[in-house]
């Protein structure tokens, strides 16, 4: 079993920048893509970004060149780096990975979620 627990969630202005990290625990050899979804109220969730063990990585066309998914493998950490943030971005992000694969379009493994809330 793999525990996975968001943080870096908040409350912050437009056009400014906030960091998610989730760090996974437990059975995690498995572990190969990891990254990042998004649900805002009244919309089905998102994919936002993944990124490979090797480190290969996809963006959401609505992040691309705002945020940056980044992972340190030797702590099992995985990161999004949210720049120039936008009330759109507002949501709950939800951080995930699959085993055995270079995708999440079917996570094995989801955090708990954590807010973002971006004021105008």
């Amino acid at each position: 079993q793999v525990h996975m627990v968001e943080s870096g969630g908040g409350l912050v202005q437009a056009g400014t920048s906030l960091r998610l990290s989730c760090a996974a625990s437990g059975i995690i050899f498995s572990i190969s893509a990891m990254g990042w979804y998004r649900q805002a109220p009244g919309k089905q969730r998102e994919l936002v970004a993944t990124i490979t063990r090797g480190g290969s990585t996809n963006y959401a066309d609505s992040v691309k060149g705002r945020f940056t998914v980044s992972r340190d493998n030797a702590k099992n950490t995985v990161y999004l780096q949210m720049s120039s943030l936008k009330p759109e971005d507002t949501a709950v992000y939800y951080c995930a990975a699959a085993k055995w694969r270079n995708d999440i379009e079917v996570p094995d493994y989801w955090g708990q979620g954590t807010q973002v809330t971006v004021s105008s």
